[in-house]
């Protein structure tokens, strides 16, 4: 499979998800996905993202927490 984007090689395997959602930050490990080798474009199936949503809407407790430090962008 190549990717629609760049067109590098695209393989299926187990990636992060992240979102910025109600002003925090998810992170979802483990998720299948096809990822391209060259630009890192994730494509995730219909079944996938719907379960996604179902995790981030939930508001399932999670298996961990992790602190971020965050940096504020001056010119």
């Amino acid at each position: 499979m190549k990717c629609d984007l760049c067109g590098g090689k695209v393989l299926s395997e187990l990636t992060d998800y992240t979102i910025f959602y109600e002003r925090r930050w998810i992170i979802v490990e483990h998720v299948p996905a096809n990822v391209c080798q060259q630009c890192g474009e994730k494509l995730f199936a219909p079944e996938t993202v719907e379960q996604l949503q179902k995790i981030i809407w939930e508001h399932r407790k999670p298996i961990k927490k992790i602190e971020t430090p965050v940096y504020e962008f001056a010119s």
